[in-house]
């Protein structure tokens, strides 16, 4: 029983690493396709994640 509420919890923390790491994978500032323009590296260049 112990083995399967850890098994269970390293699935939880896993799930929960990827979703926040693809959740907050950007700052924010992009528009309603997911596109932004890149104004850090001053080229402007709009790309889409």
């Amino acid at each position: 029983m112990r083995f399967v509420i850890i098994g269970l919890a390293a699935i939880v923390l896993l799930a929960v690493s990827v979703s926040h790491g693809t959740a907050f994978s950007h700052s924010g500032g992009t528009d309603s396709q997911g596109c932004h323009h890149n104004w850090a590296d001053g080229s402007g260049t709009y790309h889409c994640h």
